[in-house]
Order: C-alpha cells, then sequence, then structure tokens
C-alpha cells in the first residue's frame, strides 16, 4: 500500500503527520510512504483539479493561512477552478496540510483516527 502525504517540511503538522505515519509503517510491511514537497516540487493542474473535484475549494484551499491573508482582494476572487489552480500553483502553500493519497482517497489535515481508518478500510480490516 502506497500513501503520499502532501506539504512543506517546516509544518508543525506535517512534521506530526509524517512522524505518526513513519511510526504506522514501522509495525505494518505492507505500508510505503511518499512525502511530496508542493514548494519543490509543484503540483500539476491534473492533480490539483482531480482534488477540487473531490474535495472543493474550501476543503482544499486555506482561506485562514498568512499566505491567504497577503493575497490582492482580486487573487482571492476564485470565479473557477482554473483560477484556484493557477493560485496553487503560484502560492503552494495556500494548500490545506498535510494531504494525504492514499489509492484514490484523500484526507486533509491530520487526524490520526481517520487516517487510521483509511488505512485499515485499505487493508481489508
Amino acid at each position: 500500500m502506497q500513501a503520499t502525504i502532501y506539504g512543506i517540511p517546516n509544518c508543525d503538522t506535517v512534521r506530526k503527520a509524517r512522524n505518526w505515519l513513519e511510526q504506522v509503517a514501522q509495525q505494518r510491511t505492507d505500508l510505503s510512504i511518499d512525502f511530496h514537497d508542493v514548494r519543490t516540487q509543484p503540483l500539476t493542474a491534473v492533480t490539483l483539479q482531480q482534488w477540487l473535484e473531490q474535495l472543493g475549494r474550501d476543503n482544499l484551499i486555506n482561506k485562514r493561512s498568512s499566505s491567504w491573508r497577503q493575497l490582492s482582494t482580486a487573487q482571492q476572487q476564485l470565479g473557477n477552478d482554473a483560477d484556484a489552480i493557477a493560485l496553487l500553483q503560484q502560492f503552494p502553500t495556500l494548500m490545506k496540510r498535510p494531504l494525504l493519497a492514499l489509492n484514490q482517497h484523500l484526507a486533509v489535515g491530520f487526524d490520526s483516527q481517520h487516517w487510521q481508518a483509511l488505512l485499515d478500510q485499505h487493508d481489508g480490516g
């Protein structure tokens, strides 16, 4: 089973999530983990479109972040998904994080119980 965490390495919540998942992986031989730094490895428009379709803009874009507050009013007007994709590609720290991708399932934000339930669901148990 392949799990990918998307985020930035200096985010406390991302570090906490990575540590938790690495501990789980030590107990499960079927779990491998990748970390995707959204700053150094930009997300594609296709990936962001898929995430927007599955999660919605309000669940993907962190409007409470300092990155959001630094945007102009015009930039904050997200008329459509193309606007949101362009903004997320230009300012990757706008993404709520961490984002866990496990097969076709996504989980935004770190919640160990939810993440464990996703892992168990994909494990068949």
